[in-house]
């Protein structure tokens, strides 16, 4: 039996909220988000594109959740929280139909629009297909076995599993308000030569624990995993992206990805995809990564990713790039509102685009939980009534 979202649900909501914008902010600086309505794509810093191939995933039509639907009880529930919560793309795929799509702002199925820490989600699954590649032995490995450039720094004693869950203990500071933290010094401080920017910035900062013993969310600690990546594979990661699942899967349009001064992705973030994109991905990993009856990761990977790896609050946390809010779903997130949502127990994918003029909020974060209680009910009461 399907237990839909009650309450409890949106006060762990409150309490991550509250727990993680203490700590950071997936520190991008967007001037006017909802600019990105009208080019998601407008970032100063060069793009790489990630090319998809010939042959399309299609995402065939599905019944309409009728509620949601013209004339629907709940149709002005759905015209209100796109208006209100800003959302520029909705798009709900349940056993890969698609059963909702809507768009505002000026955005539409063909446009590409900023993941931003949703890219976060995208690049664990890279180290977990790189280890199944034969590129990477394991999460247990040094990350310095992968970027020589770290050795002699406060890395040598940090493991691959230690990026994926940003529990290396390395000080860090995400506060895009402030000049001097780490996430505004990133992008302007001087690069040592002949070094990767990234691995030059990283390199100098300090242990305040030992690997494992504290969670910082750190957008740096998963730039590197990018880094380590590239260096694995020996390419880049845009293309490393595009081999593995852009091209194999069948996205729909190419993506891009946003370049550092060094010319590496910058992994943590970035990476431009339209909305049904978004979701073929949420879909990808729903099928656990699954190709054509073939995983591309190791087996039980995205079992062990998107579970809880470190406690952050009661029943939910941080596992490989993902948020687990439950134990029945889990979550990519971005700032200013971007999403992918993943419920296994459902079969249901919610990619969510979205130009917030706040990069997070407890008011907004709430209105999705509340909006996605208000879904999962609808789905259940059509399953009860199909018994």
């Amino acid at each position: 039996m399907r237990i839909p979202v009650t309450s409890s649900f949106q006060s762990i909501i409150v309490f991550v909220i509250i727990l993680i914008s203490a700590s950071f902010s997936l520190a991008q600086d967007i001037t006017n988000p909802d600019s990105l309505s009208k080019n998601s794509s407008q970032w100063k810093q060069a793009e790489r594109e990630v090319p998809n191939g010939s042959k399309v995933h299609e995402l065939s039509q599905g019944l309409p959740i009728a509620a949601f639907s013209p004339g629907g009880g709940k149709e002005k529930a759905l015209e209100d929280f796109m208006r209100e919560q800003k959302v520029a793309g909705f798009l709900i795929l349940q056993d890969g139909k698609i059963r909702l799509e809507r768009y505002a702002l000026e955005h539409s199925e063909s446009n590409l629009w900023s993941s931003l820490s949703v890219a976060k989600s995208v690049t664990s699954t890279l180290v977990g297909a790189a280890i199944k590649d034969g590129y990477i032995k394991s999460v247990d490995d040094y990350v310095t076995d992968y970027i020589p450039d770290l050795k002699g720094s406060a890395y040598d004693s940090v493991k691959i599993r230690h990026l994926l869950t940003m529990t290396t203990g390395i000080r860090w500071s995400e506060n895009y308000t402030d000049p001097n933290s780490d996430i505004a010094r990133f992008s302007t401080d001087s690069i040592e030569s002949g070094m990767n920017a990234t691995v030059s910035y990283m390199r100098r900062l300090p242990a305040e624990a030992e690997p494992g013993e504290k969670f910082l969310y750190s957008t740096g600690e998963t730039h590197l995993l990018g880094v380590l990546v590239s260096s694995a594979t020996h390419q880049n990661l845009s293309h490393y992206l595009s081999s593995k699942i852009w091209i194999p899967y069948g996205m729909e349009k190419n993506a891009t990805w946003r370049l550092d001064r060094t010319g590496q992705e910058l992994a943590g973030c970035c990476l431009q995809m339209t909305l049904r994109d978004f979701a073929r991905f949420g879909q990808f990993v729903l099928e656990d990564g699954r190709i054509n009856g073939k995983s591309i990761v190791p087996n039980d990977w995205f079992k062990t990713a998107t579970q809880i790896q470190v406690p952050l609050w009661p029943g939910g946390g941080y596992g490989y790039g993902w948020w687990i809010f439950n134990g029945r779903s889990f979550d990519a997130l971005g700032i200013h509102g971007q999403r992918i949502h993943v419920d296994p127990s459902r079969q249901l994918v919610i990619a969510v685009n979205s130009a917030w003029p706040e990069a997070d909020s407890n008011e907004r974060q709430l209105a999705f939980a509340k909006f996605l209680t208000s879904i999962n009910n609808e789905i259940d009461k059509e399953e009860k009534d199909t018994q």
